[in-house]
């Protein structure tokens, strides 16, 4: 396949290649790529802004990661962010920084995934910025959503004796980048490697393309149900479960026996001789919705399909714990991903 050098259509001839079939579809896109700055006007709705920042090293390896996925990834954890406070997400604006080993076509590649995920979701792509970079592939991506005023759920609503329901599987993203992982390192360069795998492929997708869960949001919407507190599981469900606890000043009772992990979760978990439970507290990067109703609800939520229920809201002395499948009561830690923490 042709490469083209990025240096030979510079910053504008790029951002045109890029950009150039972008139509907007929202009624709020008022302008788009082009000017100095995007306009967006939501009609007095709450309007919501989020921020991811993705570097090569850290959040990703482009040894085992398609572009095109990890395009499609970039879009979709930042609509997670806006699902997760009952919202709508709209536009997005998308900067980059690019090392001069990436051609135009490897750009090209990572756009279509991320203009795939924005055809899906039905979002816009209004802006951006483009940069060279000296440190490896840089991406930076704005979300903008909007949210009913009386329907925007926060992290810090959950109340005393709340039900906690988290939407889909726990931990099998963690385990498709160990996976990913072990095969890099059996790989080494050697041209004629062919990775082992079959019978993986939930594992890998949910690691390296994502959804959002916009039906779980619509779900909830369709059966008149606002929840009282709501985040999405980026770090893992012990961090984020405490997060929610932390800014609710409540505590929590979490039960083992009630998390829901996939069969190739727990069969790649004992490949790798790991506890699948821990791996499902603490994997993160699984972008299911982790989310408190109030306990008279509980009939109603019974009827949902693609929810779980885990635990339950307690006071804030009684602290926050797993409940063992023995019975046995444990304080819950934040043991997910820390992006500051020391090597």
């Amino acid at each position: 396949m042709k490469r083209t050098d990025i240096a030979t259509l510079g910053e504008f001839g790029l951002i045109d290649r890029l950009t150039k079939d972008i139509k907007l579809t929202q009624k709020s896109s008022i302008k788009g790529i082009g000017d100095d700055a995007a306009i967006v006007d939501h009609g007095g709705q709450r309007t919501l802004i989020t921020t991811d920042l993705l570097l090569e090293g850290i959040h990703f390896d482009l040894v085992y990661t398609p572009l095109k996925h990890l395009g499609y990834k970039s879009a979709t954890v930042n609509f997670s962010d806006i699902y997760a406070m009952n919202g709508t997400p709209q536009q997005i604006t998308v900067s980059l920084g690019i090392s001069k080993r990436l051609s135009v076509e490897d750009i090209e590649d990572f756009y279509s995934g991320l203009k795939l995920a924005c055809e899906i979701y039905g979002v816009d792509i209004v802006g951006g910025d483009t940069t060279s970079s000296f440190t490896g592939f840089t991406v930076s991506i704005t979300c903008i959503g909007t949210a009913e005023e009386e329907k925007t759920v926060f992290r810090n609503g959950a109340k005393d004796t709340d039900l906690i329901y988290v939407s889909g599987d726990l931990g099998a993203s963690y385990m498709g980048l160990q996976l990913l992982e072990r095969e890099k390192t059996v790989f080494d360069g050697d041209k004629d490697f062919q990775p082992d795998f079959a019978g993986r492929e939930y594992l890998l997708e949910r690691q390296l393309k994502p959804e959002a869960r916009k039906d779980i949001v619509n779900m909830l919407a369709e059966n008149g149900i606002v929840p009282t507190s709501m985040i999405d599981i980026s770090d893992g469900l012990s961090s984020d479960l405490l997060h929610i606890c932390s800014q609710s000043n409540a505590g929590c009772l979490l039960f083992e026996e009630r998390i829901p992990i996939d069969y190739q979760t727990a069969v790649m978990a004992e490949t790798f001789s790991m506890n699948v439970t821990t791996v499902a507290l603490n994997g993160g990067e699984d972008y299911e919705l982790l989310f408190t109703v109030p306990l008279h609800l509980h009939e109603k939520m019974n009827n949902l399909k693609g929810i779980r229920l885990i635990g339950h809201i307690t006071p804030p002395e009684q602290g926050c714990c797993l409940v063992t499948r023995d019975g046995q009561e444990m304080q819950l830690r934040a043991q997910g991903w820390n992006p500051l923490a020391e090597e």
